[in-house]
């Protein structure tokens, strides 16, 4: 308790909000009470009976933490949206950004990635998968208990004074780019909320701190990672018993997910890209590009759809396709599984981001826009993917696409022809 704190006036004890918030933060037993006792006896930001010093109650992203709102009880739900690259999880996390009490977070792995890959023993770590899914678990457990300064272990430059200009695609957070972190951000009706466009350059730098009291306050967490390969991996967290862990697994069909990191990433995929231009498969191109994907998304599928004991009541394995053709349905049933009310402004936020005209390839330029008319976007690799990619795609992956409800398709008039559908139908029941 002495550590981060000071004598000051009158010999009233004094505690940097980071000693408050880790106090509450490692404290998961601690009840209500207990923790509303500890914020009276410290002074700072709020002083004696939750009453604001008039020098913060000017400032809105204190005044807002100067009541009970912030201290409810601990984070109630803990999701998890699991997904590979490119497989419309960016879009799927925005269904729960959207909830007013949901604490998102857009890919917190990244700067684990980051950080294991510039290492100055750079070899041997990026080569160390224990270690690497030891630390994404170790971030994961410590997020989920509203810890966002562990997150400074991984971000470069490294925050100073808990503040930094660096975290991972903010701006696709609405509580990152809202009140109290944000004071520019709005909080209200879905027209009032925080913009990706102008974020970036209204909040300004992000202060971690007000960022995990935010994180308190909303009371739910979600977390969005394409870096975890088997939900296997996830075994720990789902046993940990100060977590509620909800995963919702999130698949697409490996032919799409293919097409969409060609456009995405051009450089990695520039021998695909070649092969689909010219109908010449270069000596050069990395099929494991595609074979890794397949075999760590069959992997997941299988282990829960055999519902072993550790994903019971936790696991709900969503095809991107069945998502993008009926929106408000598959949405709704996602906020089932893991057991929020889903409000209206989630619903309006579906009908303005699945309606698009944006299907364009001009659309495509950005790299994680939900915007688009869905049902386009699911099916528009088929326009792009010469039909020999495809053949050698369904050769490699034939187990996947037939695990998960993929059709093949036998010619490049039938791959071409949208009118015929490749989605079977298929009922994946949730893990209870």
């Amino acid at each position: 308790m002495r550590e981060g704190c000071r004598a000051g006036w009158g010999g009233r004890m004094e505690c940097s909000w980071k000693t408050v918030l880790l106090l509450v933060c490692a404290s998961l037993g601690v009840q209500y009470t207990a923790i509303r006792t500890l914020r009276d006896s410290l002074s700072g930001p709020c002083e004696g009976a939750y009453r604001c010093s008039s020098r913060h109650h000017r400032d809105s992203r204190w005044r807002s933490l100067c009541d009970d709102s912030w201290m409810q009880e601990l984070p109630r739900k803990h999701i998890l949206l699991f997904a590979t690259t490119r497989s419309g999880s960016s879009f799927t996390g925005q269904l729960l950004n959207q909830h007013p009490e949901v604490f998102y977070v857009f890919e917190p792995l990244f700067h684990v990635q980051q950080a294991f890959t510039n290492s100055s023993s750079r070899l041997r770590r990026s080569l160390d998968r224990r270690a690497l899914l030891g630390a994404y678990r170790d971030l994961l457990l410590n997020l989920y208990t509203c810890d966002l300064h562990f997150m400074e272990n991984y971000i470069r430059p490294e925050p100073q004074d808990h503040v930094t200009n660096s975290f991972f695609r903010r701006s696709s957070s609405h509580a990152l780019c809202s009140p109290p972190v944000c004071s520019e951000g709005g909080d209200g009706a879905a027209s009032d909320l925080p913009d990706e466009t102008w974020c970036p350059k209204k909040c300004g730098t992000l202060n971690l701190t007000l960022a995990s009291l935010s994180c308190l306050s909303r009371g739910n967490i979600a977390i969005k990672t394409v870096r975890v390969p088997e939900v296997g991996d996830l075994r720990t967290l789902t046993e940990d018993p100060r977590l509620d862990l909800k995963i919702i697994h999130l698949v697409r069909d490996p032919r799409a997910v293919l097409a969409s990191r060609m456009m995405a990433f051009s450089d990695q995929f520039r021998a695909w890209k070649i092969w689909n231009a010219t109908g010449r498969q270069p000596r050069y191109v990395d099929l494991s590009q595609i074979t890794s994907t397949c075999k760590d998304m069959s992997a997941s599928a299988e282990t829960g759809l055999q519902r072993p004991p550790w994903l019971h009541g936790r696991y709900m394995l969503v095809r991107y396709e069945d998502l993008a053709f009926n929106p408000k349905k598959k949405a709704a049933e996602i906020y089932r599984f893991v057991g929020l009310e889903m409000e209206d402004r989630v619903s309006l936020w579906i009908s303005k981001n699945t309606n698009s005209n944006v299907s364009a390839p001009s659309e495509w330029n950005y790299r994680y826009s939900t915007t688009r008319d869905s049902r386009a976007a699911a099916e528009s690799w088929r326009l792009r993917l010469s039909f020999d990619i495809v053949r050698t795609v369904q050769r490699l992956c034939n187990d996947t696409l037939a695990l998960l409800g993929y059709k093949p398709v036998q010619s490049s008039a039938q791959l071409r022809n949208l009118s015929h559908s490749l989605i079977q139908h298929m009922s994946f029941e949730t893990v209870t």
